[in-house]
């Protein structure tokens, strides 16, 4: 990825709209574009919309968009044991469950967890030594 900005000819009925957008912050330019979405009933993912919002703000709306993860053991790893502790810790599982669900891996550890519950899973399960990914 190169340093270099793009020249982008704005034509002139559009000049003092695009001169305002470039002063909000990123945070104003996403709220921005849910209120046009909403108020419009179209998607940020529309080609003008990633025009006039630049690319940054796009990927900005779209990470904000995920809310819910779906977590799954790849991995179980050589610590076939701490996994299984772990694993027991962050759900619900029985012993045999959880042994189960490490020996037979790949599978789903939790599916619609919130961003924050799903990190925390994550960052317990890698922990353990078991290799891990959210969807």
């Amino acid at each position: 990825m190169s340093d270099e900005k793009k020249i982008v000819e704005v034509p002139e009925k559009f000049q003092k709209l695009v001169s305002e957008i470039e002063k909000l912050s990123v945070i104003d330019l996403a709220e921005l574009v849910k209120v046009l979405e909403e108020k419009f009933g179209v998607s940020a993912a529309a080609p003008v919309m990633m025009a006039a919002a630049g690319a940054p703000a796009a990927s900005a709306a779209a990470e904000e968009e995920k809310s819910t993860f779906n977590i799954e053991l790849t991995d179980s790893g050589a610590t076939k044991i701490n996994v299984i502790k772990a694993l027991r810790e962050v759900t619900t599982l029985g012993l045999k469950e959880a042994k189960d669900m490490v020996d037979g891996a790949p599978k789903m550890v939790k599916e619609g967890a919130t961003k924050e519950e799903s990190e925390t899973i994550k960052k317990k399960l890698e922990e353990a030594g078991a290799k891990v990914t959210l969807k």
